[in-house]
Protein backbone atom coordinates (compact mmCIF):
# COMPACT_ATOMS: atom_id res chain seq x y z
CA UNK A 1 0.00 0.00 0.00
CA UNK A 2 1.46 3.64 -0.97
CA UNK A 3 -0.14 6.53 0.52
CA UNK A 4 1.13 9.89 -1.29
CA UNK A 5 0.90 13.52 0.37
CA UNK A 6 1.27 16.80 -1.36
CA UNK A 7 2.08 19.43 0.16
CA UNK A 8 1.73 23.18 -1.00
CA UNK A 9 3.77 25.80 0.77
CA UNK A 10 6.43 28.21 0.33
CA UNK A 11 10.03 27.58 1.72
CA UNK A 12 9.58 29.89 4.00
CA UNK A 13 6.82 28.40 5.85
CA UNK A 14 8.15 24.53 4.84
CA UNK A 15 11.30 25.83 7.51
CA UNK A 16 9.47 27.23 10.07
CA UNK A 17 7.09 23.91 10.01
CA UNK A 18 9.97 22.00 10.44
CA UNK A 19 11.80 24.56 13.07
CA UNK A 20 14.58 25.29 10.76
CA UNK A 21 16.01 28.58 10.93
CA UNK A 22 15.86 31.83 9.02
CA UNK A 23 18.93 32.13 6.84
CA UNK A 24 17.87 34.66 4.48
CA UNK A 25 19.41 37.79 6.66
CA UNK A 26 22.86 35.49 6.50
CA UNK A 27 22.48 35.24 2.52
CA UNK A 28 21.69 38.54 2.12
CA UNK A 29 24.46 39.75 4.41
CA UNK A 30 27.15 37.17 2.15
CA UNK A 31 25.45 38.19 -0.93
CA UNK A 32 26.41 42.18 -0.13
CA UNK A 33 29.99 41.27 0.41
CA UNK A 34 30.14 39.12 -2.50
CA UNK A 35 28.86 41.50 -4.25
CA UNK A 36 31.27 44.92 -2.87
CA UNK A 37 34.51 42.21 -3.17
CA UNK A 38 33.77 42.04 -6.80
CA UNK A 39 33.03 45.10 -7.39
CA UNK A 40 36.53 46.27 -5.82
CA UNK A 41 38.13 43.55 -8.09
CA UNK A 42 36.78 44.65 -11.21
CA UNK A 43 40.06 46.36 -12.29
CA UNK A 44 42.07 42.61 -11.39
CA UNK A 45 39.59 40.76 -13.61
CA UNK A 46 39.61 43.36 -16.66
CA UNK A 47 43.55 43.21 -16.46
CA UNK A 48 44.56 39.74 -17.88
CA UNK A 49 47.91 40.15 -16.58
CA UNK A 50 46.94 41.10 -13.03
CA UNK A 51 44.30 37.76 -13.01
CA UNK A 52 46.73 35.40 -13.43
CA UNK A 53 49.66 37.19 -11.26
CA UNK A 54 46.94 37.11 -8.55
CA UNK A 55 46.39 33.02 -9.29
CA UNK A 56 50.25 32.32 -9.92
CA UNK A 57 50.31 34.00 -6.11
CA UNK A 58 47.22 31.52 -4.80
CA UNK A 59 48.50 28.52 -7.26
CA UNK A 60 52.14 29.18 -4.88
CA UNK A 61 50.57 29.29 -1.41
CA UNK A 62 48.25 26.31 -2.63
CA UNK A 63 51.55 23.99 -3.20
CA UNK A 64 52.88 24.81 -0.36
CA UNK A 65 50.37 23.89 2.00
CA UNK A 66 49.60 20.50 0.08
CA UNK A 67 53.41 19.91 0.80
CA UNK A 68 53.40 20.60 4.29
CA UNK A 69 50.64 18.42 4.55
CA UNK A 70 51.98 14.91 2.62
CA UNK A 71 55.42 16.13 4.70
CA UNK A 72 53.29 15.79 7.59
CA UNK A 73 51.25 12.41 6.45
CA UNK A 74 54.45 10.87 5.54
CA UNK A 75 56.22 11.68 9.02
CA UNK A 76 52.81 10.11 10.63
CA UNK A 77 53.36 7.17 8.48
CA UNK A 78 57.18 6.40 9.18
CA UNK A 79 56.84 7.42 13.19
CA UNK A 80 57.26 4.02 14.95
CA UNK A 81 54.26 2.30 16.48
CA UNK A 82 53.80 1.99 20.48
CA UNK A 83 53.28 -2.12 21.30
CA UNK A 84 51.59 -2.76 24.51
Amino acid sequence: MQITINIECSPEEARAFLGMPNVEPLNQMIVAEMTRRAKENMETLADPERLVQQWVEMSGKGLDAFQGLMGAAMAGATAPTKKK
